[in-house]
């Protein structure tokens, strides 16, 4: 039965596309879909066999997580490392034509940063000695594999104890100078705020974690970056000055002047992502806006009223490899790396994209 998706997997990781696609997806009584270069597209192949997709659940889904897909939860997710297809991160939810797939393909090895395409000033974030590093985004904007790519080169140069919370985990790094621990949500422990608990028993230097989700766990991450830990964690926003009111807005009146503190005095930098089609009509380009924790950010970031200035302070402080994601885009156009309507339509600011004349 778990020849249909086996096909439908090799095709998509060994075909043409391979290097450009991301996930597929899978539902009883149709024909596969897959996202190429962050579009997506159906597959030439005939209707998976629902009784396909129930087989593949009960072969690559833990006991567990196949209860809570069965049960009131009516969705479950996890990854494997299959002999034959590398990794993948698997989650099945209950759907109109019975389970539903969506697979993302894990790519084999871990990121090297340098390959990765994102402002050389990234690099240096594996020098901090401390702090709080924030990478931020819509899905599949490629967090997760720069947040991977800043790991693998901390282990590369530094010798330290490095502590992993992910849910699920998508790059196996193996100790080379550090030593690396990965832990699973839903596998080691049951959510990110309870392994935040344990993490800092466990003598960690750099401490990452998947996603701040709630209130606990950015407070958690606050504390720990604030008590000499390096922390690395992602958040679903747009840019930098969303990012510091998202942050503080989780959290209570009262404490809002506490975090505001905090932050000030712990984070060291926001990168926001997006991957932008290559202008080549093959692969994308990552495009970055990056904010660091200079003495004036720090200053907007104490005071409410002033958070509108962070913008202002990143446009103002390109020499110190600051950027609006804006700069990053006009000089991707510039370059001809990407279109400049492609440049436009991952824009919040398209009026601020500055090209040469004759460019669009």
């Amino acid at each position: 039965m778990l020849a249909e998706i086996e096909r439908a997997v090799r095709i998509v990781r060994e075909g043409t596309l391979s290097a450009s696609t991301s996930d597929l997806h899978i539902e009883g009584n149709e024909p596969p879909w897959h996202r190429v270069d962050g579009q997506m597209r159906p597959m030439e192949l005939g209707a998976i066999e629902p009784e396909s997709v129930r087989a593949f659940c009960e072969a690559y889904l833990g006991k567990r997580e196949y209860e809570r897909l069965n049960g009131s939860h009516g969705a479950a997710d996890g990854a494997i490392q299959h002999p034959t297809f590398g990794g993948i991160r698997i989650h099945a939810f209950r759907a109109d034509n019975g389970i539903a797939l969506s697979l993302r393909l894990l790519r084999e090895g871990v990121p090297v940063l340098s390959a990765l395409g994102l402002p050389d000033i990234v690099a240096g974030f594996a020098d901090f000695p401390n702090g709080l590093v924030l990478f931020t985004g819509p899905t599949g904007s490629g967090k997760s594999t720069a947040l991977a790519g800043l790991i693998n080169e901390i282990n590369l140069r530094y010798s330290r104890h490095i502590v992993t919370v992910e849910d699920p985990i998508e790059y196996r790094h193996r100790s080379q100078r550090s030593l690396v621990r990965q832990r699973e949500i839903g596998r080691d422990v049951t959510s990110y705020s309870e392994s935040l608990r344990g993490v800092l028993r466990a003598d960690p230097d750099v401490i990452l974690v998947g996603e701040l989700r709630d209130a606990d766990v950015m407070s958690a991450c606050l504390q720990a970056s604030e008590t000499g830990h390096l922390v690395f964690s992602t958040l679903h926003t747009s840019e930098a000055a969303e990012t510091v009111q998202r942050i503080v807005g989780v959290f209570e009146g009262g404490r809002q002047e506490q975090v505001r503190m905090q932050l000030a005095q712990s984070l060291q930098a926001i990168v926001s992502m997006r991957l932008i089609p290559d202008a080549s009509g093959y692969g994308r380009r990552a495009a970055c806006e990056v904010l660091l924790n200079s003495p004036a950010v720090r200053s907007q970031l104490l005071a409410p009223e002033r958070a509108i200035q962070i913008r202002n302070t990143i446009e103002a402080s390109r020499k110190d490899g600051m950027q609006t994601l804006e700069m990053d885009l006009s000089r991707l156009v510039s370059e001809r790396l990407i279109t400049y309507e492609a440049a436009v339509a991952a824009s919040d600011y398209p009026d601020q994209i500055r090209i040469a004349e004759g460019l669009h």
